[in-house]
């Protein structure tokens, strides 16, 4: 399900006689000459529209004139126009083609440029908004929005952050728009969003399955191994995200070890994911069950000595688990194998924490990595 902007309908049918004058009334000012008139109408638009879909209907001859002024140099105009329109495209499959088509992307785009941070936040929701309707997806991706999301994916507020992410979402589960995104160098910002962001929040959910909609490409995948903390990022998702984010993450991490098992098993199992795939195994949604013990098969044949990851304990109990885990008594056999786990997840974790608290050294990585790490912080 594509994401939209924060606005709700409570009643999307409440149009009284008294509002259906307060729109005619408004519709008159909207295109009068004056612009004054024309931002107090652009107020009402936004107010009427806001929980009644049937007046973003009644509204839909407003579209024009409110791109018109998105063009008008007045920073006042500007906004109220904007959150006329944002207001009218919301759960409006024909308004939000309307806005698009009336020319509103070319001024939109140029306020994510803007040194006022509520003009940029308002003309990223609206991209959000905008970009949840499948006509409007190529347009916007080809428009050169893509790389300017980024950017305030980068730099923006909070808020915008949040909206930029949902946006590039809705524009990834469009084929063509993903090698756009990939020019972008889109992983670093994506990461650092995973990092920052809470961990069972919809930006978790929609930051996830960008992420692994990327991994999908080679240079996605080096990417995210080459970002420092890129890989335990996902981990740390997989381990405390929702249901959701968490079926995002595993499908990351097996995407990669399919894509070359050798190549990306260890920097996987260096982050300590063991635990968290078995925990899926039990509590995941169907599909994040099934890739989790697809991923633990991929694993379970370590690239570490023995003595590294104690094989005699953890691998073993993870055979055992994956030899089991098929039957009709699946939840209790997987619980069981759960329990024998916790004191090994244990020893693993401190293990990891020590691991992690390491700065690179000649033995463990390139001095170019380490050169990398420390030119990054």
């Amino acid at each position: 399900m594509d994401a939209e902007t924060h606005f709700t309908d409570t009643n999307p049918d409440a149009c009284t006689p008294r509002t259906i004058a307060a729109v005619q009334r408004t519709l008159g000012l909207i295109q009068s000459d004056d612009l004054y008139s024309k931002v107090e109408a652009a107020k009402e638009i936004r107010w009427l529209t806001k929980t009644s879909q049937r007046c973003r209907r009644q509204f839909s001859a407003a579209v024009a004139p409110l791109v018109d002024m998105l063009s008008s140099g007045s920073a006042e105009a500007n906004e109220a126009a904007l959150l006329a329109l944002l207001n009218l495209a919301v759960k409006d499959e024909s308004n939000k083609v309307c806005i698009v088509n009336a020319g509103a992307l070319v001024p939109i785009i140029s306020f994510l440029r803007s040194e006022s941070s509520n003009l940029q936040e308002h003309a990223t929701a609206s991209l959000l908004t905008l970009s949840a309707s499948s006509v409007n997806k190529p347009i916007i991706g080809a428009s050169g929005a893509i790389p300017l999301l980024f950017e305030i994916l980068r730099y923006g507020s909070s808020e915008a952050k949040a909206d930029a992410v949902l946006a590039l979402y809705n524009l990834s589960t469009h084929t063509d728009n993903l090698s756009l995104i990939l020019e972008a160098e889109p992983i670093p910002p994506l990461v650092d969003l995973l990092k920052t962001c809470k961990k069972s929040s919809k930006t978790a959910v929609k930051c996830a399955a960008l992420v692994e909609s990327l991994v999908g490409f080679e240079e996605g995948r080096t990417a995210l191994t080459s970002e420092a903390g890129g890989v335990l990022a996902v981990v740390e998702i997989l381990e405390s995200g929702s249901l959701q984010s968490r079926e995002h993450a595993v499908g990351t991490l097996l995407t990669m070890c399919q894509s070359d098992r050798c190549k990306y098993r260890e920097p996987i199992l260096k982050e300590g994911v063991i635990p968290g795939l078995l925990e899926l195994t039990v509590q995941g949604t169907p599909k994040s069950q099934s890739k989790a013990q697809t991923l633990l098969r991929l694993l379970r044949d370590s690239p570490y000595p023995r003595s590294e990851l104690q094989a005699d304990t953890l691998e073993n109990i993870v055979c055992n688990l994956i030899s089991q885990i098929e039957g009709e008594d699946q939840s209790v056999k997987a619980k069981q194998m759960l329990a024998e786990m916790v004191q090994v997840s244990m020893e693993q974790s401190l293990r990891h924490l020590q691991q992690r608290a390491l700065v690179c050294t000649p033995s463990d990585l390139p001095i170019a990595s380490c050169a990398s790490e420390v030119s990054s912080k």
